[in-house]
């Protein structure tokens, strides 16, 4: 069995910040099953490679014999996180939270085992707290240190207006930490204040603080926003794994790195080797970065999909052979080119589709499209090209 320092080792590979290490250690060294808790809001139908980057350190945890915790916000989701918002988030319908919580379930068994996991919902202990109880919560947390978040304060100093019930959503968020009674509670790094403020809410309940251990946020495709579907930048994790692997080889060679180290814990000594190996000329990028997507395929999709989408890419993209390509079945009527685009399985909004028309992304039969408000008549095997590693043969 590994000793203390080994596990931290482990544990510490991919993240930003723990707060605090040696309270982690303490925790570590007790031999306790700890209570590790992630919440998420379902807030939108589709988790990305970007969650599966604090699951995967949730997945590392859970192997380590702990006990893991997924929480569905579907009371807080009715509020909305205002982390990074720079005006107040519409409320959800409660047919939406239920609708978004049961594919969040369906994709994050992809990742934990949630045969060994626990799912909670927040509102079995939000919607009964009665008002007395919660002023009294309240009061164990100043205004000052709320509008202390970054978010909040760039809003007040633009004097663009906060909801009262924004205001509430870190201390509803670190209620959660009580009610689970968690040991530890991860997310990224845009959730710090949310994660601290239920470290300083258990303690103030007379409670031992969660440690808070937070992870970078994943770059996307684009390689300079974070992984985010308002950016058209995500890997899905609900997208045909065929497709996934293309995205993963369109990434550039910088931002591989990362994804290694923060989608497959690659220790960084292993990075420093391959990154060696590459400037000898020992190494080549596409090998690598074809083992990357392989690996990452493999872990979040399944092995056989992983061959097959390595296979299908080779043929592709190398050796340029289209009967490789992903099939769509698509009516045959004529319909633009960017409700077209909108039926294939990178469903990129309309937003996104006329920008990648414009870079000259787009192409059907090999030639370009140029213009967004061109009409196109779906044939069997047409062939259609969004962006380096995604084609599709309609049938």
């Amino acid at each position: 069995m590994k000793n203390v320092q080994e596990l931290i080792q482990a544990i510490s590979i991919g993240t930003q910040e723990i707060f605090s290490l040696p309270a982690l250690e303490k925790k570590i060294a007790s031999n306790k099953k700890l209570i590790i808790k992630f919440g998420a809001d379902p807030t939108a139908p589709d988790l990305h490679l970007g969650h599966a980057v604090v699951l995967s350190k949730l997945r590392q945890l859970q192997d380590l014999g702990h006990h893991i915790i997924f929480l569905i916000g579907d009371f807080t989701a009715r509020i909305g996180d205002p982390t990074g918002r720079s005006k107040t988030r519409p409320p959800l319908t409660q047919e939406q939270i239920q609708k978004n919580s049961k594919t969040y379930l369906d994709q994050v068994g992809k990742i934990l085992d949630t045969s060994k996991s626990t799912i909670a919902y927040n509102s079995t202990w939000l919607s009964p707290i009665a008002l007395d109880q919660w002023l009294k919560i309240c009061g164990q947390v100043t205004v000052a240190r709320i509008i202390e978040r970054e978010d909040f304060a760039k809003r007040l100093a633009e004097q663009t207006p906060i909801g009262m019930h924004e205001l509430m959503y870190p201390l509803l968020q670190g209620y959660d930490s009580i009610a689970l009674k968690a040991d530890i509670e991860l997310g990224g790094t845009d959730q710090t204040f949310n994660l601290l403020m239920g470290r300083h809410l258990q303690e103030a309940h007379g409670m031992e603080g969660q440690v808070c251990i937070t992870l970078p946020l994943l770059e996307g495709l684009d390689g300079v926003q974070k992984m985010s579907k308002s950016y058209g930048n995500i890997i899905g994790l609900a997208e045909p794994a065929q497709d996934a692997f293309g995205k993963l080889m369109s990434i550039s060679d910088t931002l591989m790195w990362r994804y290694y180290i923060l989608l497959l814990l690659t220790p960084y000594e292993k990075i420093v080797a391959m990154q060696n190996n590459v400037i000898a000329g020992t190494a080549h990028p596409m090998d690598l970065k074809k083992q990357m997507a392989f690996r990452i395929v493999e872990r979040f999709w399944s092995k056989p999909e992983a061959e097959n989408s390595l296979k299908s890419f080779e043929q592709l993209f190398q050796k340029r052979d289209y009967s490789h390509a992903l099939h769509v079945t698509i009516s045959p009527q004529e319909i633009s080119i960017i409700e077209l685009v909108k039926q294939l399985p990178e469903k990129l909004s309309s937003t996104e589709i006329r920008r990648r028309i414009q870079a000259g992304a787009i192409s059907v039969d090999g030639e370009k499209i140029t213009d967004i408000t061109t009409n196109i008549l779906p044939k069997t095997g047409m062939v259609i090209k969004v962006g380096k590693h995604a084609i599709y043969k309609i049938s």
